[in-house]
């Protein structure tokens, strides 16, 4: 089901009864929808990008209570693209690091919540850089304390992500473009197949990839009308009494009853 206005989503979720949230809107609603999903003890994806640290702490509080999985990518090549830069870091601690990102011309935030994701793994790799430089102009010498970062916005561009590490005489690009957002819809709902297992806890998309099956490839998990091939655990059942409409669902050979996704769209 789709969800308009946040007002609605209590309702809803009570009405249909969801196995899981997927949102991508923005900061503000995305606590809304939360805050519901944590009241009805619905799981919750959120891939909604551009929330303060303080809003990030409401997240953490709610994972508490119910899964909540948060993640500013959900391409799978964006989580390889995250552990190589992390490699290439801390195999060249003495290169220049750069941080571009290209996204199409409606694009609200900048940087970009995976550039900013980038810039946390290269940061926490590095603990000796000590500023961001967004752009250059005039006269403005590189520090060795430094990481640039760029924002670029045009045309239809799906999104386009770039670290760059250049030192002695040599340039390593490490690089990832999306060709089309289903990609992340896909990861989205990967995402949300596996979270509906899970304990209250707050996730990332690395723990999907890290459990994620050998052989299966993305967009395998369950889906709609397709059975699980795994157990549900009824944390459930220990929640508050309004919540205890939810601990007589099947734990075997359970099939998904609906997707719950409030109206947004990655990237």
């Amino acid at each position: 089901m789709s969800v308009a206005d946040a007002a609605q989503l209590p309702s809803r979720l009570a009405a249909d009864d969801p196995d899981v949230l997927v949102d991508f809107t923005g900061p503000d609603s995305s606590l809304e929808y939360v805050a519901a999903c944590e009241e009805a003890g619905v799981p919750a994806v959120i891939g909604t990008t551009g929330f303060s640290e303080a809003q990030l702490n409401d997240l953490r509080e709610a994972a508490d209570q119910v899964p909540l999985l948060r993640a500013t990518n959900f391409a799978r090549g964006v989580a390889a693209l995250r552990r190589a830069v992390q490699e290439a870091v801390a195999a060249l601690p003495d290169y220049d690091i750069e941080v571009t990102e290209t996204h199409h011309n409606g694009k609200r935030d900048a940087p970009s919540g995976t550039a900013t994701t980038l810039l946390s793994t290269v940061e926490t790799e590095r603990e000796s850089l000590e500023s961001r430089t967004h752009g250059r102009e005039g006269i403005q010498p590189r520090e060795d304390s430094e990481v640039g970062v760029h924002a670029r916005r045009a045309g239809q561009i799906t999104g386009e992500h770039e670290v760059l590490l250049a030192g002695n005489r040599e340039v390593l690009e490490l690089t990832h473009r999306a060709g089309s957002r289903g990609v992340f819809a896909e990861g989205a709902l990967d995402a949300a197949s596996w979270l509906i297992d899970q304990s209250p806890g707050f996730y990332e998309f690395d723990d999907v990839i890290d459990a994620w099956p050998c052989g299966r490839q993305s967009g395998q998990y369950p889906l709609q009308g397709q059975p699980s091939r795994r157990p549900q655990r009824h944390w459930h059942q220990h929640r508050h009494q309004h919540q205890h409409r939810r601990s007589h669902r099947h734990c075997h050979s359970r099939r998904w009853q609906c997707r719950c996704r409030s109206v947004g769209r990655p990237g």
